[in-house]
Parts: structure tokens; C-alpha cells; sequence
């Protein structure tokens, strides 16, 4: 068996994983990357980047679909737009391929050796590893960072398969379902369901809380709400997936309504979306003498490190949020640490899109939020609707707006939320404020351009301070 030792090891390429390698590499020291799955993890193969482009081209398709036999800003098409899911596919498939081929260049631009294959603990920093071609590795590491990311969440009575599908499934559709039922109605739910409305499918929600995106407030989901009603998608709130019965050529889903009463609807694909756990099985976790917490995550202190010396673990694999932009500045973060630097992980607040129809981004606290934490709280909200900008997109009518929340005392922003069309442009600056401890003055003091979507986090500001100048001042 061949042998390799290196300075740091990491196991996982995906958004926490190659970033970590990159950085490990520019500051000169011997590492290698582990990865079966595909370089960019579940996000850039499975998740992000490639639903993010089936929900492109679903609303290119939708505003095609809007022109043919009409004249809406002037342009019309002659017939309707036609649908290919297998030339979607490839096409999404072609974006993956080159971004997952720009990591592989990356990585070895900086020095860090990428070996595909799966990766299995023998200890805390040996590993073996079986490569593809059906050979083994043996690597000892001084440094171990677990980067191993998550799963989808599998229902024990809705088994994947051929009629039932997870998120990863559902991106890689050669044929669009006429009936699609969605079993969750988080953000990956969501955002998957109504993209297949677009396309054209009918798509039915059952959801077991009793709203939608339950992490967000009603008055940020409402307008979700309108474009569901509009474009006739049942959701089904409180009600409990059951199970799957296949009758003739028909398969249903089985369910329990709000008032506990035995329910079925058909379809063609049942879309289960109900979360994601860290992904633990298959490589060693349990020989490696590191802590879980209630054995689903792995615990680790504000420096990523594990209770055992010199293993670092970071992303999905240590818990929420289970967001990539995280892991990403955890994977930077440590591999500083192991080359001596100086570091903690404590970010104020981590922005988190939705990118549903429309768009929601969040960072900080809500107002309800900020209140039960005793805060003393002014609110300033602006619809995107008064918005120049918005109304050039044919954005006026979604009941997007922008919405800031500060301490009544110092003017300290403590959360802003957004919905609208491309809002999640503007989690950047959302996120840079609340880092930043910026005060409402901070924001009204900075000359925002015009004509773009940021005018409305500067106007929500001034409506906050009692003063906005494109919509009405507010009744004190």
C-alpha cells in the first residue's frame, strides 16, 4: 500500500473543504485534499449552483411563456415556448462541469494535491483511502480537518427511488413531472417546487408545520404566499406524509390533513425535501475519539477545533447553518490556524437567501426576534413597489420590500430582512452592516446609487429615522 504524509489533511471538497486546501497551500504547507464525490461538494455538484440555474431558466421560460400572444413591453412571440428537460439538464450539467473543473485548477495553482477516492479513519489523523482505480493510500496527517459536509434527509416510509426523489434527484429530471408533490415546504422545497411550477408542472405542497419557511416571519412570507395562490399551488399546512401506494398505474401519496383525517393525492414524483443532516457514515468518525453532539453533529469551540488535538471540523458537518458561504470562512479560518495564525470564528450574524419567487434574504434578528431578547426596537420598512428600479424590472406588483430593525437607544441596526426580485444582490451589503455594527446614520450618511435595488435598504432606513423621502413619513 502506498504511503503519503502531509502537514494537513482534509476530507471533504466542497465549499468548506477546497477553500481550506487553497488557503493551506498559499501559505506553504503540504496538504492534501481527499474527495470522491465530485470537487465543489454537494453545493457546486448538487445543490447551489445547479438548482440555481434550473430556477433560471424556469422563469426565462415562465416570462417566454408571458409574451406569446401578447405584447408586454412591446414584444411578443408568435408561439409558445417549448420545453427540453434533457437539454436543460445538459446545459446545467455544462455549468457544473466547468466550475468543478475551475476548483481542480485552483487547487493546484496553489500547491495543494487533490487525490479522488473514498477516505475511512483508522485513527485520528490515519486514514485509508480507496482510490478509483481500485488501488489503496495510506495518509498520515500532523493536521486533520473533517470537511465532510451533508445528506439529504431520507423518510423511513418514503424510500427513495424511482417515484420518490430527493433535491439531488429532482436537479437532474429528464422529464418534467405533469403532477409533482413536494413534502416540505422549507427553502429547498420551495425553491424546487416552484421552479417545476414554472416549467409547468402541477405542484402540491404538504408541510407538517403550520406555515411556510417557518424560520421567517408571516409579513416576509407573504408575498411568497400571493405568487403560490396565483399560480395555483396547494399548500397543505399541518398536514403528515404517510407513506407511498402504487394502485394500477397510479401512485399516491398518503397523508394526514390538519384535523388528523386520512388523505391521498396523486403523482407522478413525490419530491421529499425536509431537511439535511451531517453526513457521518462510512469513514470513521467513531475511531477517531471526537465528541458528537446528541450524535448528529460534531462539536467543536469558536475555533473549529474537536476535542481532539489537532483535528479541526467544519460546514454542514458541525451543525446550522448549513450554509456554504459559512463553511467557506471556517475552511479559510482553519487553515490559518494550523499554519500558526491567529483566529476565531465569530461572525455577528451570517446571512442566509431564499430563492424562492420571490427572492428572500435575512440577516440578524427579526423584530419579533430583537423583542424577546428585551430589546427596545424602531422598525423602518420600504416597498420595493415605490421603487424606480424595481418598477423597470416589472417588480412592482410582488409585494417586495426591504425592512430594518435597530435599538430604539443607539440607532444600531440589528437585523434587516428583504423579499422582492433579486434581493439576494443585496445580502452583501445586509451582511457588511450588521458585521460592521453599523447605526441607521451609518446607512443613511452613505450616498446609495440610483437607480438600483439598494435605494430601498437606504429608504427603509430613513423610514426607520422618521424622514424617507419616496414614500409617505410614518405616523409617530
Amino acid at each position: 500500500m502506498k504511503q503519503r504524509n502531509c502537514q494537513l489533511l482534509i476530507v471533504g471538497g466542497g465549499p468548506g473543504g477546497y477553500p481550506a486546501a487553497i488557503r493551506a497551500g498559499q501559505l506553504g504547507l503540504d496538504v492534501v485534499i481527499v474527495d470522491k464525490d465530485g470537487l465543489g461538494g454537494t453545493c457546486l455538484n448538487r445543490g447551489c449552483i445547479p438548482s440555481k440555474a434550473i430556477i433560471h431558466a424556469a422563469s426565462k421560460f415562465e416570462d417566454m411563456g408571458e409574451h406569446a400572444g401578447g405584447d408586454a413591453l412591446g414584444i411578443s412571440l408568435a408561439s409558445a415556448p417549448t420545453l427540453d428537460m434533457g437539454k436543460l439538464k445538459g446545459w446545467k450539467d455544462g455549468i457544473v462541469t466547468k466550475l468543478t473543473g475551475g476548483v481542480a485548477q485552483l487547487l493546484k495553482a496553489a500547491g495543494a494535491e487533490h487525490i479522488s477516492g473514498w477516505a475511512k479513519f483508522t485513527g485520528a489523523k490515519t486514514c485509508i483511502v480507496d482510490l478509483e482505480d481500485g488501488s489503496q493510500i495510506e495518509i498520515n496527517a500532523e493536521n486533520v480537518v473533517i470537511a465532510t459536509g451533508s445528506v439529504e434527509v431520507e423518510l423511513p416510509f418514503l424510500p427513495f427511488g424511482d417515484t420518490v426523489i430527493g433535491s439531488t434527484q429532482a436537479l437532474d429530471l429528464t422529464e418534467l413531472p405533469e403532477k409533482l408533490v413536494v413534502v416540505g415546504a422549507g427553502y429547498i422545497g420551495l425553491e424546487l417546487g416552484i421552479a417545476m411550477r414554472k416549467l409547468g408542472s402541477k405542484v402540491t405542497f404538504i408541510e407538517a408545520a403550520p406555515a411556510i419557511l417557518p424560520i421567517y416571519d408571516k409579513e416576509i412570507t407573504r408575498p411568497i404566499t400571493m405568487w403560490l395562490k396565483k399560480h395555483k399551488v396547494d399548500v397543505n399546512l399541518s398536514c403528515k406524509a404517510k407513506g407511498v401506494v402504487a394502485e394500477g398505474s397510479k401512485t399516491f401519496l398518503e397523508y394526514e390533513d390538519a384535523k388528523g383525517a386520512a388523505q391521498r393525492i396523486e403523482a407522478d414524483k413525490i419530491l421529499v425535501a425536509v431537511g439535511r443532516k451531517a453526513c457521518l457514515d462510512g469513514w470513521g468518525v467513531e475511531t477517531m475519539g471526537i465528541e458528537l453532539v446528541d450524535g448528529r453533529f460534531i462539536k467543536v469551540d469558536d475555533q473549529c477545533r474537536t476535542g481532539m488535538r489537532g483535528v479541526w471540523a467544519i460546514g454542514d458537518v458541525i451543525g446550522e447553518p448549513l450554509l456554504a458561504h459559512k463553511a467557506t470562512a471556517q475552511g479559510e479560518m482553519v487553515a490559518e490556524l494550523v499554519a500558526g495564525h491567529r483566529r476565531v470564528f465569530d461572525p455577528v450574524s451570517i446571512a442566509a437567501v431564499c430563492f424562492t419567487e420571490p427572492e428572500i434574504v435575512g440577516v440578524g434578528m427579526t423584530p419579533d426576534e430583537a423583542k424577546a431578547k428585551g430589546e427596545d426596537i424602531i422598525t423602518g420598512k420600504f416597498p420595493l413597489a415605490a421603487s424606480g428600479r424595481y418598477l423597470s424590472m416589472e417588480a412592482g406588483a410582488d409585494g417586495g420590500f426591504v425592512r430594518v430593525t435597530a435599538r430604539e437607544s443607539d440607532h444600531v441596526i440589528l437585523g434587516i430582512h428583504a423579499v422582492g426580485t433579486h434581493v439576494s444582490e443585496l445580502s452583501g451589503e445586509f451582511a457588511l452592516a450588521i458585521e460592521m455594527g453599523a447605526r441607521l446614520e451609518d446607512i443613511a450618511g452613505t450616498i446609495h446609487v440610483h437607480p438600483t435595488l439598494t435605494e430601498g435598504f437606504a429608504e427603509s432606513v430613513l423610514t426607520a429615522l422618521g424622514h424617507p423621502i419616496h414614500i409617505s413619513a410614518p405616523k409617530k
